[in-house]
Order: structure tokens, then C-alpha cells, then sequence
């Protein structure tokens, strides 16, 4: 009788320590999770913002006489494209983050066209409200790699917690799975290469 008692308790030891692993370590994957969510909504403001300065960007520019129109529409459309991409943390695969990442990088492409060819504009390259715009646009640039950044930072930890042992086991119990981080664009290893004529 004495030994069956210690074989329960001992049972009965065991199942209150893994009770207690497994509540601990899925608050711990919730929060994380939370965290993960968290900085996918601070990327997302960032790029809104820069979506947001577009629009006043391109009102300014068009005030320009005879400002090339082309570019002006690639600016528009690239805005409407990545505004249209759009999916929650829980969605965090190679697939969804390439598809906003390749329609942001065409939103900073035809900007970047855009200021190049203020250049030719005297008029506009002195107007305050334009130069004013084109400061925030720098800012907002700086603040969205802030935030993918710390992005990345939360979703290694996020990823780091669910493949850990023994929180890996009740991670796959629970649903929760590895999430993807943002990656450089194809080519970004290569130094470019400057040429001086």
C-alpha cells in the first residue's frame, strides 16, 4: 500500500510539473506571439505613414508645369499596389512578406525616380512645402528600417521560444509555428560598384 502511494504521488508529481512547463511556456508563446503582432503593426503604420506623405507628395509635384507625367503615375500606381497588399502577423510566411516587400520596394522605386527627376525643376526644387515633404520622406525611410528591424528582432525571438525545448513540444500542440522575418532584397550582399569617369 506504502508503494503504491509514492507511485501516485510521484505520477501525480510529474503531471503537476508538466501542467506547470506547459502553462508556463504557452503564456510565454502568447506573449511572445503578442509581441510578434505588436511590431508587425508598428511596420505597418510606418509604411501607412509613407503611403500617406505620397499622396501630399504628388499633389505638390503636380503643381509643376509640365512635371513628367509618367512618373508621376508609376508613383500613384506603386501606392495603390502596396496599400492593396496587405495581412495580419498570423500570415508571417516567405510567400506574404515577399509579396509586401516586393510592392513597398516598388513604392521606394518610383520615388526614388520621382526625386531624381525634380532635379530638373528649379521651381520645384524651392518650393517649402516640397522640400518640407521630402524631409518626412526621409524620416519615414529611416523610421520603416527601424521598425523591420525590431520586427525581425521579435520574430527571432518569437522563433527562438517555439523551437526550444521542451516549449517546442507543446508549441506544435498548441499551434503555434515558426514565423518569417523580412530578408534583404536579391542582390543587397553586392557592394555596388562606383565608377568615376
Amino acid at each position: 500500500m506504502k508503494g503504491k502511494n509514492l507511485t501516485l504521488l510521484v505520477v501525480l508529481g510529474i503531471v503537476v510539473i508538466l501542467g506547470f512547463v506547459g502553462c508556463n511556456g504557452y503564456n510565454g508563446l502568447v506573449k511572445q506571439d503578442e509581441v510578434v503582432k505588436n511590431a508587425w503593426g508598428n511596420v505597418n503604420t510606418e509604411y501607412q505613414k509613407r503611403n500617406d506623405l505620397v499622396d501630399n507628395l504628388v499633389s505638390t509635384v503636380k503643381g509643376a508645369a509640365n512635371f513628367e507625367k509618367e512618373t508621376l503615375t508609376a508613383v500613384v500606381e506603386a501606392r495603390a499596389k502596396a496599400s492593396s497588399v496587405n495581412f495580419t502577423a498570423e500570415n508571417l510566411t516567405d510567400e506574404n512578406l515577399a509579396k509586401f516587400q516586393a510592392a513597398q520596394n516598388q513604392v521606394s522605386g518610383s520615388l526614388s525616380r520621382l526625386l531624381a527627376t525634380v532635379e530638373a525643376y528649379p521651381e520645384l526644387k524651392a518650393n517649402a512645402n516640397f522640400l518640407q515633404l521630402q524631409g518626412q520622406l526621409e524620416g519615414i525611410e529611416n523610421d520603416i528600417r527601424v521598425a523591420r528591424t525590431r520586427f525581425n528582432g521579435t520574430v527571432q525571438a518569437y522563433n527562438t521560444k517555439v523551437r526550444s525545448f521542451p516549449t517546442n513540444i507543446f508549441a506544435g500542440m498548441m499551434g503555434f509555428g515558426k514565423k518569417d522575418e523580412f530578408k534583404a532584397d536579391e542582390g543587397a550582399e553586392k557592394a555596388p560598384k562606383v565608377k568615376f569617369d
